[in-house]
């Protein structure tokens, strides 16, 4: 326990240290806003990445469509204040909804399918999304989305990567977490122990 918390302590640390240190070289100048940018993509990338592992490292399923989910929350997001002229944290948490809405529905018709049978069916809605995207004119279709108001900057997502780690590691050392594990090592031996795999 000792041991535990002065690691806890030495990432806290680490971590305004880390904070501190980019905000500094930002204000002297070292740090300009192209790098600034890098630094916001690298974080939004984390996020994803982790998010991912959750799914493909922890649990073993094999997802190619975890991006398609990423974008239907940006473009939720983009619409929301670019469009309709919404407060930038109604569309964060209007477009973290909106994503988990369409991973409900991707999940409900694949609960069963595992391995190439769900790497297929995610590849496949990863396409109907990008498909989608490219066609609608009011989202800029092939084009792009322009005019999306620059809300997002190296603050927003270093707390939200933070924030993202910090809650995948408690679901990975929770029950719930410890029956992603279970599935992935042996799903018959897991589902026969009392895990409901399905539901997982």
């Amino acid at each position: 326990m000792k041991r535990f918390s002065q690691k806890k302590i030495i990432s806290i640390l680490g971590l305004i240290l880390l904070y501190l240190s980019i905000k500094i070289l930002s204000n002297i100048g070292i740090i300009d806003s192209y790098l600034q940018l890098n630094i916001t993509i690298i974080g939004i990338n984390i996020i994803l990445a982790v998010g991912l592992n959750l799914i493909t490292g922890f649990t073993g399923q094999f997802s190619l469509g975890h991006a398609a989910f990423m974008s239907i929350g940006a473009y939720t997001s983009a619409i929301l204040t670019a469009k309709l002229g919404q407060p930038f944290i109604v569309a964060i948490l209007v477009s973290g909804v909106t994503a988990a809405l369409a991973g409900v529905l991707i999940g409900i018709p694949t609960l069963r399918l595992k391995g190439d049978y769900l790497a297929i069916a995610t590849l496949g809605f990863g396409e109907i999304i990008r498909i989608i995207a490219l066609n609608i004119d009011y989202i800029g279709g092939a084009i792009g989305f322009n005019d999306i108001p620059q809300y997002t900057n190296w603050n927003w997502v270093f707390f939200m990567t933070v924030a993202t780690v910090v809650l995948i590691n408690h679901f990975n050392n929770s029950y719930h977490g410890r029956a992603c594990v279970a599935i992935k090592e042996d799903e018959i031996a897991a589902e026969a122990m009392g895990v409901n795999t399905t539901y997982y």
